[in-house]
């Protein structure tokens, strides 16, 4: 679906650094000490208790973008502190699939099923006049709404239609100040090869929450099978994930898949799975065969009536399970939500509570599991000390949450955008005392709203 005319030969050199309202500030504090937290969901058994690593009345100390300790009584002269007495600390969300230009198209068809919607809302797309700097606006959109949700981690699955496109992208991202992911969805022409080069080596390369992932779709049709070849030989060139969707409609187990994995020698671990939700057994054991990692996307699979993962055969098959937001067909990019549906769907499914995800298991799915299938479980997941300062503070005083009987199930069963109060990558505050910082959410949204009222009269004539 790529517009190739749109190709110059002359590559398009990166933008400026900016962003609405002010030059973007990405230093961190030299210290910050959390104090007094309440309760701190570690992620790392060797911290703590059980599964999630869990302390109780402890502090934790940043310095500059890095975790340096946690322990009880801290003592930092000159740090900056941040009273988190009553609050609940914990790795910031990684959100594994998310296609963050679709901000743009929210709302659009939602009485359809996925194909129907594809034709209604998204494939007309690929024939606009895009403007410079619309896409720009959308992705920043998206970029302060997942902030506000407590993710610090992001994967944007982009389909790019022009080199300006892919670049506006990359430009919201980074002025953002999330770590991300950029999955540029290419294909075979040689121009479109050269700039995702270009991207990756000018863009990407030179920011160190950046990275870079080659985007395509399998199937055994023989231009679907060409593009997803070139993507994953151009993959393996840069020594980097390739990621793609996985039979997300049912209308997909008609194009041979697997098959089309298997001759473009794509299957093992550096492949990303998103959705895979009509898997036969079969298909499941060769995603574990070859350490094959999910992105599971449950809100936006509601929306588009496109069916219920086999989350339950897929961890019993020791699958890397994740959860992603999956961009304008979740229509709100809040991480509470997603777990409630990852949990709820199996329940409702299997008639029962004690499947998985459990409450412990989603936790982890949406923060280190996500990490883990990213290779970024070195550097994030968890709050280990050395890792890097990604993470979030939740307030647990509203009356969405209130009072305290299992904080850790009322996260996911209570927790709501509302209550992330802080949010951290790389050391420097994204949204303190529940304020977006450093950006006039006001005026990206007036700008996102002029990009979508040309997209309505563009889709609805």
């Amino acid at each position: 679906m790529i517009l190739r005319s749109a190709w110059p030969r002359v590559l398009v050199m990166p933008l400026a650094l900016t962003v609405l309202g002010a030059p973007v500030a990405l230093a961190a504090p030299a210290r910050t000490l959390i104090r007094n937290a309440a309760l701190v969901l570690t992620m790392d058994p060797a911290l703590g208790a059980g599964e999630l690593g869990v302390r109780e009345r402890v502090d934790l100390l940043l310095e500059g973008d890095t975790i340096a300790q946690i322990g009880p009584n801290l003592k930092v002269p000159g740090a900056r502190v941040i009273d988190a007495t009553g609050r609940i600390v914990l790795p910031g969300f990684v959100d594994t699939h998310d296609h963050l230009y679709q901000s743009l198209i929210r709302g659009c068809g939602t009485d359809h099923e996925l194909i129907a919607w594809q034709r209604a809302c998204e494939l007309p797309l690929f024939r606009l006049n895009w403007k410079p700097r619309d896409v720009y606006h959308g992705v920043r959109l998206s970029t302060l709404d997942v902030i506000s949700t407590g993710v610090t981690t992001v994967v944007d699955w982009s389909p790019a239609p022009t080199p300006g496109f892919a670049e506006e992208n990359v430009q919201a991202l980074l002025d953002s100040g999330l770590r991300f992911a950029f999955a540029y969805v290419g294909t075979p022409d040689p121009a479109v090869i050269a700039h995702m080069r270009h991207v990756k080596r000018t863009l990407i390369d030179p920011n160190p929450r950046a990275m870079f992932q080659a985007g395509s779709r399998p199937g055994i049709a023989p231009d679907v099978l060409r593009s997803l070849v070139a993507m994953s030989g151009l993959a393996k060139e840069l020594g980097v994930k390739l990621h793609v969707h996985i039979l997300e409609h049912i209308s997909r187990t008609q194009d041979q898949v697997f098959e089309s994995l298997t001759q473009a020698g794509a299957l093992g671990p550096s492949l990303l799975g998103a959705h895979s939700i009509h898997l036969s057994d079969a298909e499941i054991q060769v995603l574990a065969k070859h350490d094959v990692p999910v992105m599971h996307n449950p809100l936006s699979n509601m929306r588009l009536a496109s069916g219920i993962i086999r989350l339950p055969e897929l961890k019993r098959a020791v699958v890397q399970v994740g959860l992603g937001l999956d961009g304008g067909t979740n229509d709100t990019a809040d991480m509470f939500s997603t777990m409630r549906a990852a949990v709820g769907l199996q329940r409702a499914k299997l008639l029962t509570a004690s499947t998985v995800p459990t409450v412990n298991g989603v936790l982890r799915m949406a923060t280190v599991d996500g990490a883990k299938l990213l290779d970024m479980d070195k550097q994030i997941g968890s709050l280990t000390p050395g890792k890097k300062a990604d993470l979030i503070i939740l307030d647990p005083r509203a009356i969405n949450f209130a009072p305290r009987m299992e904080w850790i199930s009322q996260i996911v069963f209570n927790g709501q955008p509302a209550n992330v109060e802080w949010v951290f990558v790389d050391g420097r505050a994204l949204k303190a005392r529940g304020q977006l910082v450093g950006v006039q959410p006001a005026a990206v949204v007036k700008a996102a709203d002029e990009v979508s009222a040309r997209i309505r009269r563009f889709l609805f004539p």
